[in-house]
């Protein structure tokens, strides 16, 4: 057994010991369960561990796992284990550890020194614990909500909290396939005071408000803290239409005892410190002002929606029209598939780049919301940054770091020389940011428009993958399944873009094809070395037959490169591509083979067998039929400066079309062609 998952399940009682005997084990997952501590000590003797997550035990405190020993880990979560002990030096001799999640424990003490050898680290996470001395060289990690300053007054007082919760969008209606379930924690002053909470069944219905009062909660020093934790139970996707997430409506706080009128009480950094503490889990709180008809269905009002600061900054819309000169012409940088994009500087000197979107409906503006807590949530060196948005009235608006160089796709459009290093720096960062959506993030993000215009580069070149994100924006706001294309043609999937089979796969298919234009410095879609080859891709299927596939080599490259590293990134190239999804690895494989870690072997695909292939015949018709609407759109693409969209869940770009009606004829003859 090299896997086991028994996460999400309502298995209670002591964790066994007898998993101290799955020596073989690579990966071992116990979350949202009802187990409890602590863990076995002969977990030790799972030294191929590779992967271990742990989290929302019950009972009491429990020590630090014996973890010693496990150099293979690469992906270690002890989250809401109850943990209350010190951080052990060993653990910084995981030297492969890429992902390192402790947060919601009771962990005291120093940071150790060793953690800042941990080179391969992508991502930690510390918050919500009990350190004792300064994290600054943490900073940058996700450790700013650690409960580690100290209080400038010792004087305790008691406070009556109560929350006011309601369901906002869910129906009643308990068959509508695209609802989940909202189930979580709530704590205050670290005290949990509501288990697995379900507003929609304890208040009774939809649209109902529901108050919780806890009362003589201990507040020392002024400060006040309330968290709202999702523990595993329930859903984690969006549903396909409204806001996921509960709302709280207000929070009152009011004193136990006789207020001085000398200035008793909360102060108002304390208020403040209140709302900002009940934000801290990005999607369990979603403030809306409801204006009348807002949720009646009733269009006589235009409400309007402001943004909220989630995880990111909130801008408003003067803000906006200061840093970009009121939408000046001469800082337009591009104009993507949902709308213009901008260069900016705001005040504090920092360069940004501002996507304008267009605001369909009041639906459009209340997933908008969603949408920007999903991307909060994503944070990765390969992924674009992205600052904040604007929601006034009709204008929506993301803020998102502006990149120097622009995208992969201008790159070889403008010729901008790559050695062979900074095309493999590029390769594996690409690689490393679809790894992180497909198997890191907690949403499991598939990104469907994997291409070279939503590749940017910043100054030092490293890629940072865009676009991933609005697709449900795009869509019409009745419509639950879309009949367009979503994705670029040349780059989709096979049983993706015949079949509408989408799985991570056919994010690796697309990573395939990019990696051969990083090769190449050709673009796929538009280099035909003979008639006879619709894409580069078929070429290099010809030339790998051939023995051949050094052929591909961008001759700019000189003798300047590594033969077997160029070979290595053409077979894993080819393997990606493999018109078999299953037969394609994973991103974390494919970041594996690229560092050398795991050899690459080309699949043996012969092209003959696809010119065979009727399905192949109707793809290739429908590619000839869109090819000037295509590389219409690519050239609008190219213009672009900055991401087009942002990152999350189901994201993609729908076909573009310059005629709609043309573009759902030529599907609908793809469709008769296939079945």
């Amino acid at each position: 057994m090299a896997c086991s998952r028994i996460d999400g399940t309502r298995i209670s009682g002591k964790i066994p010991s007898l998993i101290g005997n799955w020596t073989k084990l690579t990966r071992l997952d116990m979350q949202g369960t009802s187990m409890e501590g602590p863990v076995p000590s002969n977990i030790s003797n799972l030294i191929n561990l590779q992967e271990l997550r742990i989290s929302d035990l019950w009972g009491s405190a429990i020590p630090f796992p014996n973890l010693k020993g496990m150099k293979a880990m690469k992906r270690l979560v002890l989250r809401n284990c109850l943990i209350e002990d010190s951080i052990p030096p060993y653990i910084g001799e995981m030297t492969l550890l890429k992902l390192l999640d402790l947060s919601f424990n009771r962990l005291r003490g120093e940071i150790p020194q060793q953690l800042q050898s941990l080179t391969e680290l992508d991502f930690i996470d510390l918050s919500y614990n009990n350190f004792t001395r300064s994290t600054d060289q943490f900073e940058c990690r996700n450790l700013s909500p650690n409960l580690i300053s100290s209080f400038a007054s010792s004087e305790t007082k008691f406070y009556k909290v109560r929350l006011h919760f309601a369901e906002i969008m869910f129906t009643n209606d308990q068959t509508f396939s695209s609802l989940g379930r909202r189930i979580f924690n709530v704590s205050i002053q670290g005290n949990l005071v509501l288990r697995d909470f379900n507003i929609m069944e304890e208040a009774g219905g939809a649209h109902i408000g529901i108050n919780k009062t806890f009362d003589n909660v201990n507040v020392t020093g002024s400060t006040l803290e309330i968290h709202l934790y999702w523990a595993g139970k329930g859903t984690n996707a969006l549903p396909e239409r409204g806001v996921y997430g509960p709302l709280i409506s207000a929070i009152t706080v009011t004193p136990n005892y006789k207020v001085d009128t000398g200035g008793g009480g909360l102060s108002v950094g304390a208020i403040v410190g209140i709302v900002a503490a009940s934000c801290v889990f990005v999607m369990l709180i979603l403030f809306v002002l409801r204006k009348k008809g807002y949720l009646g269905g009733k269009d006589n009002e235009d409400p309007e929606i402001r943004a909220l600061e989630l995880q990111t900054g909130s801008f408003s819309l003067r803000h906006i029209k200061s840093a970009t000169g009121n939408f000046d012409p001469a800082n337009k940088i591009g104009e993507g598939g949902f709308g213009p994009v901008y260069k900016g500087v705001l005040s504090d000197g920092r360069v940004i780049a501002v996507k304008q979107l267009s605001s369909k409906s009041k639906q459009g503006n209340r997933e908008f919301i969603t949408e920007i807590g999903m991307i909060s949530a994503l944070q990765h060196p390969n992924l674009v940054k992205l600052y904040g948005c604007c929601i006034e009235g009709h204008q929506l608006m993301l803020v998102y770091e502006y990149l120097e160089n622009n995208s992969l796709a201008r790159s070889q459009e403008h010729r901008l020389h790559l050695d062979w290093r900074t095309r493999q720096k590029i390769c594996v960062g690409i690689a490393r940011g679809l790894a992180y959506l497909h198997e890191e993030s907690l949403l499991k993000i598939v990104h469907r428009d994997i291409k070279a215009t939503n590749v940017l580069l910043d100054k030092d070149l490293n890629a940072k993958i865009s676009d991933f994100g609005l697709a449900k924006l795009d869509e019409e706001e009745n419509t639950h399944i879309s009949t367009r294309i979503a994705g670029t043609i040349g780059y989709m999937a096979p049983e993706y873009a015949m079949r509408g089979y989408l799985t991570d796969k056919a994010d690796v298919y697309s990573f395939g094809v990019v990696a051969l234009e990083i090769v190449s410095g050709k673009s796929n879609t538009n280099y035909r070395p003979k008639e006879e080859f619709v894409y580069l891709l078929d070429w290099a299927y010809v030339l790998q037959e051939r023995g051949n596939l050094l052929e591909l080599v961008d001759p700019s490259l000189g003798s300047k490169y590594s033969k077997e590293e160029v070979m290595t990134m053409l077979n894993l190239a080819l393997l990606c591509t493999n018109p078999s999804p299953t037969l394609r690895p994973t991103m974390s494989t494919v970041v594996s083979m690229l560092e050398g870690k795991i050899p690459a072997h080309a699949p043996l695909v012969k092209r003959s067998s696809l010119e065979q292939d009727p399905r192949f015949k109707a793809f290739e018709k429908l590619t000839h039929d869109s090819q000037i609407d295509a590389s219409l759109y690519s050239h609008d693409s190219h213009q672009e400066g900055v991401s087009s969209d942002a990152p999350w869940i189901d994201s993609s770009i729908s076909l573009p079309s310059k005629d709609e009606t043309q573009d759902h004829n030529s599907t609908t003859r793809l469709l008769k062609d296939l079945y």
